[in-house]
């Protein structure tokens, strides 16, 4: 009989689909029903003796069977499990009863093994049973097939078996048409599960249930001989491996992952499964809640409004009950005014969600992960699986950890925490970070292993042999400066040394002004995080005295691409400098002071590009060290008519280009927007094409008010084209009183009923703009 242990002995077949609430449900009345003397399970082999685990209180799901292989843990597998996964349902049915439970589909060792093997892989595309099924009854949707199909069907115990039958016929069908369906590894999976169907039988007086999928069920059912099966799997490819179970999330049951399940709404089939009784109403009520806590108006109306419209709709659909589909719909046009964007709000945490599941301690894990979780209880960081944002304060020593440890953590490749920029605040003393566990990162944790069995120890080793094949001297400063942030004082003697066999060796002065700011910011932690960086300091100070002596030649006779990166350089040696202050370099005099000669150099040489040069002659400006009027006069000089015009195009772009604030200095001085004006109307027609991209570029890159304000400077002459305004920089020297008027009843409002007089308002606008 199809379903069913009959007198012969055949085994329970309980087809299911993964992750299917009804499917948990109805397997539970039949194993209540049947009492099997042992329940099998279509998971890895290797991972039977993991399944008590499964009864402790602190297992809570969802949950994953982790595999990865011994000698390479970055090869993995999930096999993930939810409380409304059959899978997990039979499990805990079997621990209940003291009923012996195994998994008995293919084991890891082999599916990881043949990850990489080409040749395992399906032919054309696998087919999708549920989507058949559905269309074949006449549905556009499988998610809603299933839903009416099995998920609003209640079963009580006299036909528990039923659902199990009629999947079984319909896959039966199915088999029959398509074979494996486009996937020839599906046939050594049920070859391997057949092999364990027959022992268990053997062993087993009362008959024993399998649960699996139910696209499996003909497979099984089929007869075929031990010796055929064993020969599919002869000489199979295999690996080392360990398990392990590891927490998982709901979002992350939307993924295929394992054995290929992935559901839409792992949020809602919880609810289907958790709800003892009036599943829609309960959902609606959850989501009145959750819309009540932003702060929008819900009322008990609104439920009660959206639970008979969900009704409705289900009646017109033809529809038992109603599903997701219709209590969406409701939800859109009761209570969210017909607006998605609260409804994806719901469909992020409620219809999804961020549910994350817990292990116990006396789960197998790398020593690695012991100490991980030792130190985030430690620290009070727990790991979630919601992002969230987390503010440090560095002068506290538990802040203090947590960066260290969160900076570690990247370092080994465990992205944990992201940095992020500070809300408030802009010192080294503080650190945001976004955290966000999600499953995988158990993984990386397990890879990460090999370098050290702590946090602090694997994070050392990881660094000196990053630094070891480093590639670059850009990647051995930036070794450094993580060393400095997670703390790791044993590391930065072997980066230390790289990097000053490196510096000493390398000769391009690009490579050269990349390496320097990582070091100059290094330079800063040391006042917060107590980190000795006076080696740091002399290495910084060497960098940037060959960078002084090599900058000047490195910049002549470049092309545009090259200019511009070259420029970029000398913004981010210029921003060092800033940081390193007045320390000495070598007795050669101090850093600024000789920075400062270096843009000198730059600014007047010929042979240096215009966007250099450009370049060259603001950041004196802006440091004080040249006055407005020999900027003006350079200006002068390179604008006038002998300069080629795209040459002089690239000075302007130096100069006042890109987010340097460029814009706001043409506003405030009238002399340099003439100059600039004056020029650009006298480039001759046939170079003004050239010039055109270039300076597009340049002031495309001002903010809106910028570029409105110099627009209207142009248009009525700025300080009669280079001569000096008579009022404040920007403004004409007379008062536009038709303006002045314009904004009167906004003054009279501001000053109140006791300046409300016309000659008293008019009078202060006058102070306010002359």
């Amino acid at each position: 009989m199809n379903g069913r242990r009959g007198d012969a002995g055949e085994p329970l077949l309980l087809g299911v689909r993964h992750h299917g609430p009804g499917s948990a449900r109805a397997v539970r009345a039949v194993l209540e029903q049947a009492r099997p003397g042992a329940v099998l399970i279509e998971g890895p082999p290797e991972a039977d003796a993991l399944i008590p685990l499964a009864a402790e209180e602190d297992m809570r799901p969802p949950v994953a069977l982790l595999a990865h292989a011994v000698d390479e843990p970055g090869r993995s597998a999930f096999w993930p499990l939810a409380e409304f996964s059959p899978e997990w349902v039979a499990i805990r049915w079997a621990l209940e009863h003291k009923v012996p439970a195994r998994f008995i589909d293919l084991p890891a060792a082999h599916t990881l093994a043949r990850a990489d093997d080409d040749g395992a892989e399906p032919d054309g595309p696998r087919i999708d049973p549920l989507g058949l099924l559905a269309e074949t009854a006449g549905y556009d949707d499988a998610e809603r097939w299933w839903e009416d199909a099995v998920e609003h069907r209640g079963a009580g115990k006299e036909d528990a078996v039923a659902p199990f039958t009629a999947l079984e016929e319909a896959m039966t069908v199915l088999r029959e048409e398509y074979g494996s369906g486009g996937h020839e590894r599906d046939l050594l999976r049920e070859a391997h599960m057949r092999l364990r169907i027959r022992e268990a039988r053997r062993e087993s007086e009362d008959g024993v249930a399998v649960v699996c999928g139910a696209w499996h069920v003909p497979a099984l059912r089929r007869g075929t001989t031990v010796a055929a099966d064993r020969a599919l799997l002869k000489g199979l490819p295999k690996v080392k491996t360990d398990l392990t179970w590891v927490p998982w999330t709901h979002r992350r049951l939307s993924r295929r992952s394992g054995y290929g399940a992935g559901i839409d709404s792992p949020g809602w089939y919880g609810h289907l499964f958790a709800a003892p009784d009036r599943p829609v109403e309960r959902w609606l009520t959850k989501v009145a809640g959750l819309l009540r806590a932003e702060d929008r108006i819900v009322s008990p109306a609104h439920v009660i409004e959206a639970v008979r419209l969900a009704e409705t709709l289900a009646a017109l659909r033809g529809r038992p009950l109603p599903g997701l589909g219709e209590t969406t719909d409701a939800v859109r046009a009761v209570m969210c005014e017909g607006s998605d964007v609260p409804l994806a709000l719901v469909h992020d945490r409620l219809v999804v969600g961020d549910v994350l599941g817990e292990v116990p301690a006396a789960a197998p894990a790398v020593p690695l992960q012991r100490d991980l979780a030792r130190t985030q209880r430690r620290l009070r960081l727990r790991p979630e699986a919601g992002e969230r944002e987390l503010e440090l304060d560095l002068r506290k020593e538990t802040d203090a950890e947590r960066g260290r440890l969160l900076h570690r953590l990247r370092l080994l490749g465990i992205g944990w925490g992201e940095p992020a920029t500070a809300r408030v605040g802009t010192g080294t003393f503080r650190e945001t970070w976004r955290l966000r566990w999600d499953p995988e990162l158990s993984v990386r944790v397990a890879e990460a292993g090999v370098w050290g069995t702590t946090v602090p120890a694997a994070a050392t080793a990881k660094a000196e042999s990053d630094a070891i094949g480093a590639r670059g001297l850009a990647e051995v400063t930036g070794l450094a400066e993580h060393c400095l942030l997670a703390g790791l004082p044993d590391a930065l003697p072997t980066v230390m040394r790289i990097l000053a066999d490196r510096a000493a060796l390398d000769t391009d002065v690009g490579h050269l002004a990349q390496a320097l700011p990582a070091l100059v910011r290094s330079l800063r932690y040391g006042d917060v995080r107590g980190t000795d960086t006076a080696a740091l300091a002399e290495v910084a100070a060497g960098l940037a005295a060959r960078i002084f002596v090599g900058l000047p030649p490195a910049c002549a006779a470049l092309d545009a691409d090259a200019a511009e990166e070259m420029r970029g350089h000398v913004d981010a040696v210029h921003g060092a400098v800033a940081l390193l202050g007045d320390a000495p370099a070598h007795g050669h005099g101090r850093l600024r002071a000789r920075w400062q000669s270096v843009l000198r150099t730059l600014s007047a040489r010929d042979t240096v590009p215009g966007v250099i040069r450009g370049r060259s002659v603001r950041l004196l400006l802006d440091d004080g060290e040249l006055t407005r009027d020999a900027a003006a006069r350079l200006m002068g000089l390179v604008l006038s008519p002998g300069t080629p015009p795209a040459d002089a195009a690239a000075w302007i772009e130096g100069f006042v280009g890109g987010s340097s604030g460029g814009g706001l200095l043409l506003v405030h001085d009238e002399r340099l927007l003439g100059l600039v004006d004056a020029w650009l109307t006298g480039v001759p027609a046939e170079a003004f094409t050239d010039v055109l991209p270039l300076l597009r570029r340049t002031f495309s890159e001002y903010e809106t008010g910028v570029r409105r304000t110099l627009g209207e400077l142009v248009r009525r002459g700025p300080g009669a084209h280079g001569g000096t305004a008579a009022g404040a920089p920007g403004f004409d020297p007379g008062l536009d009183t038709a303006r002045a008027d314009a904004v009167l009843p906004v003054v009279r409002l501001l000053l109140g009923p006791d300046g409300d007089d016309d000659e008293g308002v008019r009078g202060a606008h006058t102070g306010v703009t002359g």
